[in-house]
C-alpha cells in the first residue's frame, strides 16, 4: 500500500499496555503508526537519570522501541539487559545508559530519539507526550496527596482510600508532533495498563485530549484491562475504568470500548489475589453501558499460560476489525 494511503494508526500509553498494543500491529503493512508515550515515570533507575542528568524518563520509551523494532526479539533482550548488582551501575539497562550517552551527546531528545530508532529499524514513530518534565500527583477521597508516580505505584493498596483526582505539577504542554499525530490519526488507541499511572497522565498533558476530540474522523478505541490493580482500580468493574478515562478525556469521545470476555481460571485468580490482591475486570452489569455513546466489543483477549496476558493476536484481530468495517 502507498505509504500516503496507509491507515494512520496513533497509540497513547505506557509501559507494557502499549507494548503490546504496538507488537500486535506492528507487522500489519496497511498501517502507519505513531506511539505517543507517557513521561511520567519515577522509577528508581529512571529517578537517578532524571536527577543527575535533567533527561526525560527514558524507560517507557524503550518499550515502544523494543516493540516496534524490526529485530524486536534482540532489541528487547538487549534492552531488558540490566548490570549486576556490585558495580557502579547495577540495576540501570543499557537503553538507559545508551539514551543517557545520546542525550548528553546531542541535548536535543527528539534528535537522538530519531536517531535511536534510524539504528535499531523501528517500524513506525515513537513521540514522548511532553518534551517537559513533570510529576504525576493524586488526591484521595480523604484528602490524602500522594506525590510522584513511584509513590502512587508502591504506597496505594487495596485498603487505601480511592484516588478521588490525578494532576501534574508542574502543568506541561504536549509534544507538538503528539498533537500532529492525533490530529491527522484515522485511528486512536488508548492502550489498557495501570489506569492512574500509566494512562491518565497522558491524557493530563495539555492540549492531547483537545487534539483527540477535535479530531472527528478518527475513530478512538479504549482497550479495558484484565485484571484491577490494589489502590489504583480495587474492585473496580468494566465501566468503572471508561468512566475514568471519560472524565479526563471528555464524554462522548470514545467511539469502541474493548472488554475481554475470555475465561480467567479460577486458579489463576486465586493466584492473582493471593500475590497481589488483583481481580478479574467484569462486565456485571450491562445496563450501565446502555445510552452510551461508544460500542462495548466484548471479545476473548486472554492469552493465560503462567501470567493473565493480553494476546497480540487476538488484541491485532480486534484492531483489524474495527478498521475493516469502520475506517475507510
Amino acid at each position: 500500500m502507498n505509504a500516503n494511503k496507509k491507515i494512520k494508526v496513533t497509540t497513547i500509553g505506557w509501559w507494557n499496555g502499549s507494548y503490546w498494543i504496538l507488537s500486535s500491529i506492528r507487522d500489519n503493512e496497511d498501517y502507519n503508526i505513531s506511539a505517543i508515550i507517557s513521561m511520567s515515570d519515577s522509577g528508581w533507575s529512571t529517578w537517578v537519570l532524571r536527577e543527575e542528568f535533567w533527561i526525560l524518563p527514558p524507560g517507557d520509551v524503550r518499550r515502544a522501541v523494543m516493540a516496534l523494532s524490526c529485530e524486536h526479539d534482540l532489541v528487547k533482550k538487549l534492552f531488558d539487559y540490566r548490570y549486576v548488582k556490585n558495580c557502579s551501575v547495577w540495576w540501570h539497562n543499557l537503553w538507559n545508559l545508551l539514551i543517557t550517552a545520546m542525550a548528553d551527546i546531542t541535548w536535543n531528545f527528539d534528535k537522538w530519539l530519531k536517531q535511536i530508532c534510524k539504528m535499531f529499524r523501528v517500524k513506525g514513530r515513537v513521540i514522548p507526550v511532553t518534551l517537559e518534565l513533570s510529576n504525576l500527583n493524586v488526591e484521595l477521597n480523604d484528602g490524602t496527596i500522594v506525590e510522584w508516580e513511584t509513590n502512587i505505584d508502591l504506597n496505594l493498596n487495596e485498603k487505601s482510600s480511592p484516588i478521588k483526582t490525578a494532576y501534574l505539577t508542574p502543568e506541561v504542554k504536549a509534544n507538538e508532533k503528539a498533537i500532529k499525530a492525533l490530529e491527522k490519526s484515522d485511528l486512536i488507541i488508548i492502550a489498557f495498563w495501570d489506569l492512574y499511572t500509566s494512562i491518565i497522565p497522558n491524557l493530563l498533558v495539555k492540549g492531547i485530549k483537545e487534539a483527540i476530540a477535535w479530531n472527528k474522523k478518527a475513530k478512538v478505541i479504549y482497550f479495558c484491562n484484565l485484571m484491577t490493580k490494589p489502590g489504583e482500580t480495587t474492585d473496580f468493574e468494566a465501566i468503572d475504568f471508561v468512566d475514568v478515562i471519560e472524565k479526563y478525556l471528555w464524554e462522548n469521545v470514545l467511539d469502541f470500548v474493548v472488554i475481554n470476555d475470555g475465561y480467567i481460571s479460577e486458579k489463576m485468580s486465586d493466584k492473582y489475589f493471593s500475590l497481589e490482591k488483583k481481580k478479574p475486570v467484569k462486565v456485571r452489569h450491562e445496563e450501565h453501558f446502555n445510552w452510551k455513546s461508544y460500542k462495548v466489543i466484548e471479545a476473548d483477549l486472554l492469552h493465560e499460560h503462567t501470567f493473565v496476558r493480553h494476546s497480540f493476536d487476538k488484541v491485532g484481530k480486534v484492531i483489524h476489525n474495527i478498521v475493516k468495517k469502520h475506517i475507510k
